[in-house]
């Protein structure tokens, strides 16, 4: 039996799609084959014209064609004053598209960080949100008691953008039946419950605090420049992006791209600190506990680590 998917791009740059297009073993055309996909509509795989896109929507919301796997892609923009006219699509309000099209739809899948939280629309005055979440606060466009036919909230998949193979892995799922256990942010678990801090190739530098304090170097950049890699959740270390890097193993900071508050309101190569202390710390870190050890851990430090963080 096929599975049907219809992906809908709401307020966003598209980088999610264009990050799918990238997927490589399977590819995207593989993917759809061993799963039996049905496209509905994709807009940069779908060749229909308009009147095609607004047909197939008015099939699906009539009932007149099953939908297993509604995709939202981009935040869903409620300005001006909650009308949805900023962001119109065949005469009518996207948000409304959104709304309809998720009530008959067996699955809910909000792909990107903007879909899941709201983004970095979230903060406009184009009155953006995730669909059911408003950053980390439950509710949301949907409603924090949305479920899908099949009962399940919205399944998030953050990321800015998000890796094709957390979509492809998603999706397997839900046309195979497995069920999908989700976390505090409705995110799968199985796709999300690691650190991008674990798999980094910096992790030894971290443990000795032999951190960087400008670009190039091999340390930790979590002390200085804004790594938020220890705080957010994400597969980055675990599934390289175009299976051969991340930003840490370029020498960039995670952005923490995943989380419900990103973008933060601070700079993304500064960490926010009190006498070189991160203010954030990760999940369940004694602050006091964390300065002793990271104080003696730094005396430690083998002289190997020191000169690699050095360029020597």
């Amino acid at each position: 039996m096929s599975l049907s998917v219809f992906w809908l791009q709401c307020g966003g740059c598209g980088g999610d799609s264009m990050s799918l297009l990238d997927l490589e073993s399977p590819d995207l055309a593989e993917l759809a084959a061993a799963l039996d996909m049905d496209v509905v509509w994709h807009p940069s795989l779908s060749v229909g014209g308009p009147k095609e896109h607004a047909r197939r929507i008015d099939e699906i919301v009539r009932g007149e064609r099953p939908l297993d796997v509604l995709v939202v892609e981009g935040a869903v923009v409620r300005g001006p004053g909650g009308t949805g006219m900023y962001d119109t699509i065949h005469g009518k309000p996207r948000k409304d598209v959104v709304a309809d099209m998720a009530s008959v739809a067996r699955h809910v899948v909000a792909v990107g960080t903007c879909a899941a939280f709201g983004g970095v629309t979230a903060s406009g005055e184009v009155e953006a949100t995730g669909l059911q979440f408003h950053r980390a606060e439950r509710g949301g466009f949907l409603g924090a008691d949305f479920v899908s036919r099949s009962g399940a909230p919205v399944i998030n998949l953050p990321g800015c953008p998000t890796h094709p193979e957390l979509v492809a892995g998603a999706l397997s799922a839900i046309a195979t039946g497995i069920p999908l256990e989700l976390d505090e942010w409705n995110e799968p678990t199985a796709l999300y419950g690691m650190r991008v801090h674990q798999g980094c190739t910096r992790n030894e530098y971290h443990e000795y605090r032999v951190e960087e304090r400008s670009f190039g170097e091999r340390g930790c950049l979590f002390f200085y420049l804004g790594c938020q890699g220890p705080m957010a959740r994400g597969a980055c270390n675990r599934l390289l992006w175009n299976r051969r890097s991340s930003k840490t193993r370029a020498g960039v900071p995670c952005f923490a791209c995943t989380r419900p508050d990103f973008p933060r309101a601070q700079p993304f190569f500064e960490t926010s600190a009190i006498e070189g202390l991160p203010l954030e710390l990760p999940d369940g870190i004694s602050r006091p506990h964390y300065l002793a050890y990271k104080t003696m851990a730094a005396v430690a430090a083998p002289d190997r680590l020191k000169k690699r963080a050095a360029g020597v």
